[in-house]
């Protein structure tokens, strides 16, 4: 069985990572202090362990990601994440942007549609930290309409175009966040709904991500 240990090195290799960050951008200290506790190498493969801390992507199994910590910082930073806020999350991957969220002290409804990630995720022992997240083998086109109205959504995965269900799926006052374009490479946006039938989107820089997928994967 696999020893989860984070040594004096990956702390520091982790606060390198955050500085890096920082000068990239990001500024939300909230979300800074969330990368630096989290210990990445936990959601790695042990062969990634020597470069976990690196700032880029890393492969996880089924044709997915662990996104690179820069995309989690930015997109949680967007996602403006308050105490107690309801978010549901589109595409639990590794379980590492869940758990930034949990760090964050929301609440966190998040789906994965690849049954195998889905249960590697159910046995992670690392989740337990954070009792305010929530995990559903799904399609993330439907959402979760059973738990809705959410504060925010956040998808992880490149859609095509913005889902209706999850924009009917948001308070009103709530954001998404997501990865809108075909290809690769993608635009992110912010959507706030102002009212049930109208929206403001804000447009910001362009990012990489594996496509959001329909239906679910056994």
């Amino acid at each position: 069985m696999r020893r989860y240990e984070d040594n004096y090195k990956q702390k520091g290799l982790r606060r390198q990572l955050v500085d890096n960050i920082r000068k990239k951008g990001i500024t939300d200290e909230n979300v800074l202090a969330a990368i630096n506790n989290i210990p990445r190498h936990y959601f790695l493969d042990t062969a990634f362990e020597g470069i976990a801390y690196e700032d880029r992507a890393f492969p996880i199994g089924e044709g997915q990601t662990i996104s690179q910590p820069y995309t989690v910082a930015y997109q949680s930073q967007l996602l403006e994440v308050k105490p107690f806020e309801k978010i549901l999350e589109i595409g639990t991957g590794s379980a590492y942007q869940a758990c930034v969220l949990g760090e964050l002290k929301a609440n966190v409804y998040t789906i994965e549609r690849q049954k195998k990630l889905f249960d590697l995720v159910k046995s992670f022992p690392f989740k337990s930290k954070y009792p305010t997240l929530r995990f559903f083998y799904g399609d993330g086109y439907e959402g979760l309409p059973t738990y809705a109205p959410f504060d925010k959504v956040l998808v992880t995965a490149a859609a095509p175009q913005i889902p209706e269900k999850l924009l009917k799926q948001l308070k009103i006052g709530g954001k998404m966040v997501i990865p809108v374009g075909g290809g690769d490479v993608q635009r992110m946006l912010r959507i706030t709904k102002v009212a049930e039938d109208q929206f403001e989107e804000e447009i910001f820089d362009n990012f990489s991500f594996v496509p959001m997928l329909a239906g679910k994967n056994s």
